[in-house]
């Protein structure tokens, strides 16, 4: 059995309500070692918090996601980024995130400006936390990288990376960690296998984006931490190593990431 790490996943969500507990309590019988619950808002952040706090091998991280600031004030959004900073001192708090950028629902020149800014401020806390943070890119590659570009002091994951082969080795020269969901067990993922093969093995993690995009043969369901094996297996098929190999060095680079012992 493939021991992993699952290094984004949602359990704040509602498709998990009916069957939440029993399912992360047989996570450790099932090879996956760890998770990293990422929050997307003040209220997800709590809850990941909370979960971190009731299993010993769940994480959490807590951010602002740029799709939950829409419609959310200024003044609501500084009142959040205070708490999400606090929340941040608490020791199973392992970075900030999820933060960055999502064009794809947002065309608004303006609205874009303000996911930048809380991008920026969210960096910033980043650093002042001395962690590191999980990056959310859909269809903002230029503009994403230019911001991480401004804060080298801080350490970056692309998490559910979307991007060519070429921006990965942009990322790479960054001293980014890059990490690929169930998206590259799909028959069409063709720019996603070839970035796999441009990114040396310490620099990528695995993750589920559970309850999202479910690898294959799960294709369609809902997603959980349960199907992570897939990512590594399909690694190993790329890279040409072992599916022992491939979960060991995704787990090892996860745990030095977020600075788990």
């Amino acid at each position: 059995m493939l021991q992993v790490f699952d290094t984004h996943a949602h359990y704040d969500d509602g498709r998990f309500d009916e069957d939440r507990d029993t399912l992360l309590a047989s996570m450790p019988e099932n090879g996956v070692q760890l998770i990293l619950n990422p929050g997307c808002n003040p209220e997800t952040s709590r809850k990941a918090i909370s979960y971190a706090e009731h299993y010993s091998f769940v994480y959490a991280a807590v951010g602002y996601h740029p799709e939950n600031i829409e419609g959310v004030s200024d003044e609501q959004i500084a009142d959040g980024l205070k708490e999400i900073e606090e929340m941040a001192k608490r020791p199973k708090v392992k970075a900030i995130g999820e933060i960055g950028l999502d064009y794809y629902w947002c065309k608004d020149p303006g609205e874009r400006r303000r996911q930048q800014e809380v991008f920026r401020a969210q960096m910033r806390m980043a650093g002042r936390c001395g962690l590191p943070v999980i990056i959310h890119d859909r269809e903002a590659h230029l503009d994403s990288l230019t911001i991480v570009e401004q804060y080298p002091k801080v350490r970056s994951v692309f998490h559910c990376y979307s991007g060519s082969a070429e921006f990965a080795k942009q990322l790479l020269a960054l001293g980014c960690m890059i990490s690929f969901t169930g998206v590259i067990t799909f028959k069409n993922s063709k720019k996603a296998r070839e970035a796999i093969e441009v990114i040396p093995m310490e620099r990528l993690m695995i993750e589920t984006d559970a309850p999202y995009m479910a690898p294959e043969p799960y294709r369609g369901k809902r997603n959980s931490s349960l199907y992570v094996h897939r990512m590594a297996e399909t690694i190993a098929e790329i890279k040409g190593i072992t599916p022992e190999e491939a979960a060991r060095v995704t787990l090892e680079n996860g745990k030095r990431f977020f600075g788990i012992d």
